[in-house]
C-alpha cells in the first residue's frame, strides 16, 4: 500500500536534474528508426529526431500528421471517404502541364486526362478554377484539353519575364479542390472507430468542413496547436508527443518528469525551446548561461552591463566551488550547545 507521504518529493530536491536524468539516460538508447503511418506519410520521424523536433520547438515537424474525427452523421466508411476526398488538396500542377511562352507572353495549360481521372478531376473543373483568376489573366483558348492565358496589365505597366514566370507559378499552385496544406487523406479504422488521417497540417482550414468534429482534431504540429487552441493545449500536446516517442521505443519514463519538461517549455505563455535561444539561454545567472553555449558573448555582455550573479543555480555554484543550494546544501542546522537543565 502506497502512503501519501511516499509520493511526495523531499524539500529542496533538484527536480529538474532528476527529470533530465530520467529522460536523458533512456534517451541514449533511442534509435533513429522511423514510423509508418498507414499510407499517409512515409518515414515519420520517431525516436531522437522527433524528440529534438519537440524540445527545439520547431516551427513545423518534418512530417506533419493530422487526425480528423467526424460528426456522428458521417461515421460510415462511405461518407468518411467522401470527406477525405473533399479535404485532399489537388493543385493544377497535379493534373496539367503548366508552361509559359516567353516569346508570345502566354501561359499554356495542357490537361492530363489520365491523371485527372485517377483523382476525379475533369477538364470542366480545371476551367472553373482558372475562371477565379479572371482579374489577373485573360482566357484565349479553352478547347482540346488546352487553355491559353495572357496576363492582364494595367495602363503604363510593363510585362516583364520575371512577372510572367511568377504568374505561371501562381497558376501552377492554384488549388482545384481541397484544403491548402492537406496533401493526402485516408480513412482509418482503429479501436472500432473510423477517422481520417491526413498528411500536412491546416487545423483552421479543416474545421470549417461541416462533417468534422472541431473538438476532436489532433495535429503533431505543436506550434499550430498553440496558435489555434492556446498554450494549455500546446502543453498537453508536448506531453503526449514526448510520451508517445518514448513508448514506441519501449522506454518507460514516469509521466511526471515529462510533465515537468512540458510545463517548463510553456511556463511563460508561449512555446519555448530548450537551447541557447530558449530556456538555457535565459537562465538567471551569468555563469549558468555562459557554461552552456556562447560563453564569451555572455561574459562580455555581463561585464559591459555590470551584471550581478547571485549564484542561485547549480552550474554557477559548481563553477565557483560552493555547495549547491539544493537538497542538503539548502538546509542549515543550528546546534544548541547549552545543556538542558533538568
Amino acid at each position: 500500500m502506497i502512503r501519501k507521504m511516499d509520493t511526495q518529493i523531499a524539500p529542496y530536491e533538484a527536480v529538474g536534474i532528476i527529470a533530465a536524468q530520467s529522460i536523458g539516460e533512456p534517451g541514449t538508447q533511442m534509435t533513429m528508426r522511423t514510423f509508418h503511418y498507414a499510407g499517409v506519410a512515409e518515414h515519420v520521424p520517431t525516436g531522437l529526431p522527433r524528440l529534438i523536433e519537440i524540445v527545439d520547438a520547431k516551427k513545423e515537424p518534418k512530417k506533419a500528421i493530422l487526425d480528423i474525427y467526424l460528426k456522428s452523421d458521417y461515421k460510415s466508411e462511405e461518407k468518411a471517404n467522401d470527406v477525405a476526398y473533399d479535404l485532399e488538396s489537388v493543385p493544377i500542377s497535379d493534373v496539367a502541364l503548366v508552361s509559359d511562352d516567353l516569346e508570345k507572353r502566354k501561359i499554356i495549360i495542357k490537361f492530363h486526362e489520365k491523371n485527372g481521372k485517377e483523382i476525379g478531376i475533369t477538364f470542366k473543373m480545371l476551367c472553373e478554377t482558372i475562371e477565379k483568376l479572371k482579374d489577373m489573366v485573360s482566357i484565349h483558348t479553352k478547347d482540346n484539353k488546352k487553355i491559353i492565358l495572357s496576363p492582364q496589365m494595367k495602363k503604363n505597366d510593363e510585362l516583364t519575364l520575371r512577372s510572367l514566370r511568377r504568374l505561371t507559378n501562381s497558376v501552377r499552385s492554384l488549388l482545384i479542390k481541397g484544403v491548402p496544406g492537406i496533401k493526402r487523406a485516408v480513412v482509418i479504422k482503429e479501436g472500432g472507430e473510423i477517422f481520417i488521417r491526413a498528411s500536412g497540417s491546416n487545423i483552421l482550414g479543416v474545421i470549417t468542413h461541416p462533417a468534422i468534429n472541431p473538438k476532436r482534431i489532433y495535429a503533431n504540429n505543436i506550434k499550430q496547436i498553440y496558435e489555434v487552441f492556446g498554450i494549455e493545449a500546446a502543453r498537453n500536446a508536448i506531453l503526449k508527443e514526448i510520451k508517445q516517442v518514448l513508448d514506441i521505443q519501449k522506454l518507460y519514463v514516469d509521466v511526471r518528469y515529462i510533465m515537468l519538461v512540458a510545463d517548463a517549455l510553456c511556463a511563460e505563455g508561449i512555446v519555448k525551446s530548450i537551447g541557447r535561444h530558449g530556456l538555457s539561454g535565459q537562465k538567471i545567472g551569468v555563469f549558468g548561461r555562459a557554461a552552456f553555449e556562447e560563453t564569451i558573448k555572455h561574459l562580455v555582455n555581463a561585464s559591459v552591463r555590470a551584471t550581478e550573479d547571485n549564484l542561485v543555480g547549480v552550474t554557477e555554484n559548481i563553477i565557483v566551488g560552493q555547495t549547491v543550494p539544493m537538497g542538503t546544501g539548502k538546509i542549515k542546522l543550528i546546534m544548541n550547545s547549552e545543556k538542558k537543565k533538568k
